[in-house]
């Protein structure tokens, strides 16, 4: 067992267990808890979040939010939902996800099932510290189509091709959207009221379509 705590983040790293002891500690974990796992063909990293690698998080959703508002984009959030299929054992906690393009798909459901349910077509994973998991090949493998990944300083958008990451510089998800724009106000949520951001942010899109 490896434990590696940081002011952003506390990974705990545990090898060879077994999908079924996986899937119960999630059970025995359940929805509430504060941290999320990553699962990878027996090795299981445990992160407990703290506020560096939180606030962001919440910044990201609120805007993500609001760009499909102005856009009249339909979307489904899934959070922090745990994505995962036995057949490749492998899973994955983001640190939030939606349903954009296969929004229609899941319209109505309570619970997924990535054996027969499309996976979202937009994770954000914020990694202020290197993960000991190739979170990377996690999400290609569950076949998430567009994943944005910040350090904490850089975002970057990457779009899934042929089973790899290649990285992008306009969303695939929201196209009107660049990287260095949205990182823009993302930094600026380091420095400004969250609302005015918000509020700034839905002024700016409003700005681009009109």
């Amino acid at each position: 067992m490896l434990v590696k705590s940081t002011p952003a983040e506390q990974r705990t790293v545990l090898q060879n267990i077994t999908w079924e002891t996986f899937e119960a500690l999630l059970r025995d974990t359940g929805e509430d808890r504060g941290s999320r796992f990553a699962y990878d063909c027996g090795v299981l990293e445990i992160m407990t979040p703290l506020f560096e690698h939180e606030n962001p998080k919440i910044q990201f959703d609120r805007l993500i939010f609001a760009l499909a508002v102005e856009l009249k984009t339909k979307i489904r959030s899934a959070g922090s939902t745990t994505l995962k299929r036995q057949s490749i054992t492998k899973g994955i906690e983001p640190d939030t996800c939606y349903y954009i393009q296969n929004e229609p798909l899941i319209r109505g459901k309570q619970e997924l099932d990535l054996t027969t349910d499309p996976a979202p077509d937009l994770a954000v994973e914020i990694d202020i510290t290197s993960s000991s998991v190739n979170k990377f090949n996690i999400y290609a493998a569950l076949g998430v189509g567009e994943l944005w990944r910040y350090d904490g300083e850089v975002l970057k958008f990457y779009q899934l091709i042929e089973s790899e990451y290649i990285e992008i510089k306009l969303s695939r998800a929201f196209p009107l959207i660049s990287v260095s724009e949205m990182n823009r106000f993302i930094q600026q949520s380091k420095t400004m009221d969250e609302i005015d951001l918000v509020q700034s942010f839905s002024a700016w899109v409003r700005g681009k379509i009109a």
